[in-house]
């Protein structure tokens, strides 16, 4: 079954076309995760935080992400990471257009 993880943490930039500019080989290198289907990259300049919202394609494939993605931040000095897994109730998403 299709899984979402939703992942926020406090960021203080960069955001906007910097961020986009910074992290455009992250951004690559997350399609080569397993199980990945898609992410939705999350900013919020005035609260400070980041984040995204994630499609894998089962629940095993964004458990494991979350914990090398929960570590890679750690190590660059950023945290608390929040991360939660939510089952993907497919029907009722087609009927609201989701790109599942």
């Amino acid at each position: 079954m299709k899984t979402m993880l939703q992942v926020d943490f406090p960021y203080q930039g960069p955001m906007g076309q910097a961020m986009s500019e910074q992290m455009k080989e992250l951004a690559e290198s997350i399609n080569q995760e397993p199980g990945m289907v898609w992410k939705i990259w999350t900013e919020n300049p005035e609260s400070g935080e980041a984040g995204g919202i994630y499609l894998f394609e089962d629940e095993a494939s964004a458990r494991a992400y979350l914990e090398m993605h929960t570590a890679r931040l750690t190590q660059w000095g950023i945290g608390p990471v929040n991360g939660k897994l939510f089952s993907v109730n497919a029907p009722l998403s087609a009927i609201n257009g989701a790109p599942l």
